[in-house]
């Protein structure tokens, strides 16, 4: 049992030393050392990569009385956020300096944001889930309002009375999941579902649960909070709030569907109507948008509406797509992040203050538009491929869905019109007298943006051993 547990738990013990280490820090240095806050997350996150490498996955590991598990597809997870962690904590660098003697305290709290997510991804019943569903929340709100300012705050309080009311319907269906099965673990659970028929009840508690998780993704209704929330926040925020609670709730519950919630059909086509009006929401709101970060918040919004329709229909072929997607929308997402926070020190964030960047700026500039056409979809790129097999998956799951599919196909071409409205002033001239500012990042900046957008592009061109990848831990799952 010991060793189990260490082998499930060696990266998230790590990351909590770490955490504890930077509040230590916080106490005994001097504010003007705040610079080396940063440096302390990447290497624990690095090292946390390192020891989550040493983790066994084969067979299943399971420890605290069968709450937590391990297997090649939480390594998976935990990895990418992992990875998604370690690119924020580069991209924090302009925060740092804004915040300065809270340095080491915004660090502890994004590592305590990680850990979280990375406990969700491993649980393996409800409690164990709900505890690092709110630590991953909490930490979520003090990020949020890690910058000075009234709009974070402001966007820290939609977010915290968002996430108060969704917790509410997650423990309504909980509860009354228990009140069926007589137990919270999620394998002792499935096997009670398996064994008996489905009852109105079960499929209530079914949808409440899914519907309390779901609404951290920014679907409707549930969903007016986004635009506020990033448009208030910062942008090194924004890369971890748009990628690593999204990879914890999309982990979980593609779990969830696959073992204790599968037997509700009623589910399947809750989640679908509500993954389809929430992509009409999206892409119809950003059309009429002008703040790239509301637009991105909208484009957000959408692809978890994707993903969602893939996820509901339950196959391993579909899981195999929403693990292709995500890993794909993360870098991609994160790279887009990467530019903004590059120009949020000089710019506003309306999509016409970027006129005529290009021409300073080719290479950064370039890096960028190559991640919102990705976005897009536009082929040579990863999100042209992950959009292909993700709708592949939707197409084969039966003719019932068909016309969900062709709805979302016709929505996914008019999201081109707000993405290239993002793109079209970089390339565009401008008068004479106007002065064109010379964007001059730090290193790990340029970084993050070029790697990623890299990235992209390889796994656009080169597809698939990543889908290999991908089949084979939705196989083992």
């Amino acid at each position: 049992m010991l060793n189990d547990i260490f082998n499930i738990l060696l990266p998230q013990i790590s990351l909590a030393g770490f955490i504890i280490l930077q509040l230590v820090l916080s106490l005994v240095l001097s504010p003007r050392l705040y610079r080396y806050a940063r440096l302390v997350s990447v290497i624990g996150i690095s090292l946390s990569i390192i020891l989550l490498s040493t983790v066994q996955t084969e067979p299943q590991y399971f420890a605290f009385k069968d709450s937590l598990m391990s297997d090649s597809y939480t390594l998976l997870f935990d990895f990418l956020i992992l990875v998604c962690g370690f690119l924020t904590a580069l991209l924090s660098r302009n925060l740092i300096k804004t915040i300065k003697g809270n340095a080491y305290t915004f660090q502890a709290v994004l590592l305590t944001a990680i850990f979280g997510a990375m406990n969700i991804i491993s649980a393996n019943d409800f409690i164990t889930l709900f505890v690092s569903i709110e630590i991953l929340s909490f930490s979520t709100y003090f990020l949020i309002a890690a910058a000075k300012g009234y709009y974070s705050k402001e966007a820290s309080f939609k977010y915290l009375l968002t996430s108060a009311i969704s917790s509410g319907v997650f423990l309504f269906g909980v509860s009354y999941l228990y009140g069926i099965t007589g137990s919270l673990n999620l394998s002792e659970i499935y096997e009670i579902v398996m064994s008996q028929d489905p009852s109105i009840m079960y499929s209530i508690s079914a949808i409440m649960i899914v519907l309390g998780l779901i609404s951290k993704l920014a679907v409707f209704p549930f969903a007016n909070w986004v635009i506020d929330v990033y448009k208030g926040t910062e942008t090194s925020v924004l890369a971890f709030l748009s990628t690593i609670p999204k990879l914890a709730v999309f982990g979980i519950v593609c779990r969830l569907l696959v073992f204790p919630l599968s037997n509700s059909f009623e589910l399947t086509f809750v989640i679908a109507i509500i993954a389809l009006v929430t992509a009409f929401w999206a892409n119809t709101y950003a059309i009429r948008e002008n703040n790239v970060k509301a637009i991105l918040a909208c484009s957000a919004s959408a692809n978890s509406s994707y993903v969602l329709l893939a996820a509901c229909l339950v196959s391993v072929y579909n899981l195999s797509t929403v693990i292709f997607y995500l890993l794909c929308y993360v870098l991609m997402n994160i790279s887009a992040f990467a530019f903004l926070n590059i120009c949020s020190d000089k710019y506003d964030m309306d999509v016409r203050s970027f006129k005529g960047l290009f021409y300073n700026n080719h290479g950064l500039t370039g890096a960028y538009a190559f991640s919102v056409l990705a976005l897009a979809g536009f082929p040579i790129t990863s999100g042209f491929v992950a959009k292909i097999y993700l709708f592949t998956a939707i197409a084969s799951s039966g003719l019932i869905f068909v016309p969900f599919l062709l709805i979302l196909l016709i929505l996914t071409v008019a999201a081109l019109y707000y993405y290239l409205k993002i793109l079209m002033p970089l390339f565009e001239r401008c008068d004479k007298n106007t002065e064109i500012p010379k964007l001059n990042p730090v290193f790990s900046q340029k970084f993050v943006l070029v790697v990623t957008a890299a990235i992209t592009l390889l796994i656009g061109i080169y597809p698939e051993k990543i889908i290999e990848l991908c089949r084979f831990i939705a196989y083992n799952i």
